[in-house]
């Protein structure tokens, strides 16, 4: 059974609550849980841990290393300005998904720019937390190719 971890960063244990525009209604329980369901039905061992913290998102990932398949991403803010988070996502050998609710190119212009998308396997944005379940399945796609 693959294990993968998604990494939730700044901000992202308050939708539903903030900027509904952007994230929309539905809370980080709800996120959880979909995330969960859907794992499970792909037979998949799944680890979700958030943190607002950027020095606690690099032991994350640094921590997964020896212990997960691939990693789903949102990393929030620090997409945007975490040279640490990136060089952690090189280091990490599995397969890397960066993820966003909200479509970064619709946004400020200071979010049209991804620092860790040079990195990753691949990217999903725009889609809500729907984006997630694509995520997972792709992550599901990805680690059976071989």
């Amino acid at each position: 059974m693959s294990k993968i971890l998604i990494i939730n960063g700044p901000n992202l244990n308050l939708i539903g609550e903030r900027e509904q525009s952007q994230y929309g209604s539905k809370d980080y329980k709800y996120l959880e849980n979909i995330c969960k369901k859907q794992s499970a039905s792909l037979n998949l061992n799944l680890e979700m841990k958030h943190s607002n913290v950027e020095g606690e998102i690099v032991d994350i990932i640094q921590s997964a290393r020896k212990n997960f398949d691939g990693i789903i991403i949102n990393a929030g803010g620090y997409s945007h300005t975490s040279v640490a988070i990136r060089d952690a996502l090189e280091i990490f050998k599995g397969k890397t998904i960066e993820l966003h609710i909200s479509n970064i190119y619709k946004r400020e212009e200071f979010r049209h720019k991804s620092l860790i998308s040079g990195v990753v396997t691949g990217i999903i944005c725009g889609l809500g937390t729907n984006g997630y379940i694509l995520a997972i399945n792709s992550m599901h796609e990805m680690l059976n190719e071989n």
